[in-house]
């Protein structure tokens, strides 16, 4: 962008909190839920209305183990959450996340990554390993990651089908001992 001055994107992301849903997040949350271009990669699909979102926040976002709304200032313009496992993935976490497209490219991903990887390892201090799948095309998440400190470990071929074709993941992790050493 013409003239567009590079130390407010700096101030921008000094900016980013992260805090619970809540259900008056629902305007906010439906500019990129309904937002093609946010759900493209996600295994979910685009919202439609306001009380499937609505269902959502009450349902699932509020209740999650640890579901937080990406803020900029007041606004909230993503979520991040890192969904626990269970019986032999009981020291596993997997991370996931979505941004409002207005945002993207500023780094606001990258630094709620980071406030997440600062805290959920002394939250939760069974967690071993925190995990993340990436469609094999989604570049722009995976840069997110690797700013993060995360470890490329692989891509898995035809890991998942969704949306009407098989589709590769990229795995990346990080290791408590990676983030606590």
């Amino acid at each position: 962008m013409a003239g567009h001055d590079h130390d407010h994107d700096h101030d921008e992301i000094s900016e980013i909190t992260l805090r619970p849903f809540d259900l008056s997040d629902i305007d906010d949350f439906m500019e990129w839920a309904t937002d093609e271009k946010v759900s493209h990669f996600c295994i979910w699909d685009t919202y439609t209305s306001r009380e499937q979102a609505m269902g959502f926040i009450k349902n699932l976002a509020i209740p999650h183990p640890w579901l937080r709304v990406i803020c900029l200032g007041e606004k909230a313009i993503g979520s991040i959450s890192v969904t626990p496992g269970s019986g032999i993935s009981e020291k596993k976490g997997e991370l996931g996340y979505a941004l409002n497209s207005k945002y993207w490219g500023k780094g606001i991903a990258t630094r709620a990554v980071k406030i997440v990887v600062g805290t959920i390892f002394r939250e939760w201090p069974n967690l071993e390993r925190l995990e993340a799948f990436v469609d094999a095309g989604n570049l722009g998440s995976q840069r997110v990651l690797e700013k993060a400190g995360f470890y490329k470990e692989g891509v898995l071929r035809k890991w998942a089908f969704f949306k009407g074709r098989s589709r590769d993941a990229v795995m990346f992790s990080l290791l408590s001992s990676d983030f606590l050493s």
